[in-house]
């Protein structure tokens, strides 16, 4: 899973003396079913272990099976209503909504669904990879074996 947006949708940054800035911005742009605002990364900023993002979930959408190799994710709900389907083999599920926390531990199976068909879920995002999704590969949900 790549970013596929041109670079140049990355934000205007304003950055002197170690400070770095994005003033507002709105979705620029889109991986795995989700549309992110401009945030901060190794892109735009001299990040070494950390980016932020606002994703927005539209209503209805999921954001496909994926696990973060190597980085931890932490999410606050501004907005909406998600569930995640989490494990082996996605077998289980916890829903949250705005004004919650989650943190998703590196290597976890997750796949993320917008709850509603007429709202969007927008939380902020932060990972501890400075490089945003270039550490994150898809997950296949197994299937279940034949019953005998």
């Amino acid at each position: 899973m790549t970013d596929t947006a041109p670079q140049d949708q990355l934000g205007t940054v304003e950055g002197l003396d170690g400070i770095f800035v994005i003033r507002g911005g709105g979705i620029t742009r889109g991986w795995n079913g989700i549309q992110y605002r401009a945030g901060l990364s190794a892109k735009n900023t001299n990040a070494k272990q950390l980016s932020m993002n606002v994703a927005t979930i539209p209503p209805g959408g999921v954001a496909a099976a994926h696990i973060h190799v190597g980085f931890e994710v932490m999410l606050y709900i501004l907005a909406g209503r998600v569930r995640h389907e989490y494990g082996p083999a996605l077998e289980k599920s916890v829903e949250n909504r705005a004004g919650d926390f989650i943190f998703i531990e590196p290597g976890v199976p997750h796949e993320v669904f917008n709850m509603s068909d007429t709202e969007p879920v927008v939380a902020v995002v932060a990972r501890s990879d400075a490089s945003e999704w270039e550490h994150i590969i898809p997950f296949t949900r197994p299937t279940a074996p034949p019953t005998p």
